[in-house]
């Protein structure tokens, strides 16, 4: 089997496609192993995940779970008893809760609506990037192999032909 230097340029360039493609199927199949769950969850484990994803409505920037305020100790409770009575799945109590205290209780923004630009956008502005630099790169490629005619050669040589002989003064 020939080495990376041995082959030509043109089947390296032809290869990276496969190679892009192994590296997206690595990455997403990474991501869903790690996002697995290792099986049903107890009681006071669903209290904790749910309870993890709410912000305290007082605090800034912190999570029910961590918070010790009375506003969320008062959600762990109806989380709590949420939870206990086994009527509500975890969705519909964050979604109990989103309903009492409004939108500003969720830690991390929904994937739907007006709130799936948080997650849009920045994928978006990636994939343009990386598209835009690929073209810059490909255009680069491609003028770099360009040759000078003889009109550009001449057309040189005439405005060097031009140039003042006495390079040492400086023009002011």
């Amino acid at each position: 089997m020939a080495s990376a230097e041995a082959m030509p340029l043109s089947a390296r360039l032809k290869s990276w496609p496969m190679w892009m493609f192994m590296a997206i199927v690595t990455a997403c199949l990474l991501a869903v192993g790690a996002g697995r769950e290792a099986g049903p969850l107890t009681q006071q484990e669903r209290i904790d995940v749910i309870t993890k994803r709410l912000a305290c409505p007082t605090c800034d920037g912190e999570s029910v779970f961590v918070s010790q305020a009375s506003a969320a100790v008062n959600i762990k409770n109806e989380v709590a008893r949420q939870v206990a009575s086994g009527q509500r799945n975890d969705e519909q109590i964050v979604a109990h809760i989103e309903e009492r205290f409004g939108g500003r209780v969720l830690l991390v923004p929904r994937a739907t609506g007006f709130d799936s630009l948080v997650w849009v956008l920045p994928v978006s502005v990636l994939v343009c990037s990386v598209a835009g630099l690929a073209a810059a790169f490909r255009r680069w490629r491609r003028e770099q192999g360009l040759v000078p005619s003889d009109d550009d050669r001449a057309m040189v040589a005439r405005l060097l032909a031009e140039e003042p002989e006495d390079h040492d003064e400086v023009p002011r």
